[in-house]
């Protein structure tokens, strides 16, 4: 993927990757496949809306599909807390997943704000 040079795109990839693996530990060891799916979906459509925003054809295009990411990101922190507070996920992998989560939301929002004000 030629997007891999974007430091956000490389950061969403890795982190669907470890969305992926998530899903996977909680569908093999925890048999929960209602929260994990809802997860696993958030997760990976950060990445996927971050790819299509690489291809917009507009500026506003561009901060509409951010913004998706954005709200994806929020997503995920939602289903994170509630798989950690159901006792279905390990503080650590929490921790680790929502940190992560949070870093992306921080960095969408600081590109939204910028789109957003020169638009």
């Amino acid at each position: 993927m030629s997007e891999m040079n974007n430091p956000l795109s490389k950061k969403s990839y890795d982190f669907s990757l470890m969305i992926i693996g998530v899903y996977k530990n909680l569908i093999a060891s925890k048999k929960e496949y209602v929260l994990s799916k809802q997860l696993l979906r958030s997760g990976t459509s950060i990445g996927a809306n971050i790819a299509e925003a690489n291809g917009a054809i507009s500026k506003a295009d561009f901060s509409a599909k951010i913004s998706i990411a954005y709200k994806e990101s929020l997503e995920v922190k939602y289903w994170l807390s509630l798989l950690k507070d159901s006792d279905y996920l390990e503080f650590d992998v929490f921790q680790n997943a929502f940190e992560k989560a949070d870093e992306l939301s921080k960095i969408m929002f600081s590109i939204l704000k910028t789109t957003r004000i020169k638009n």
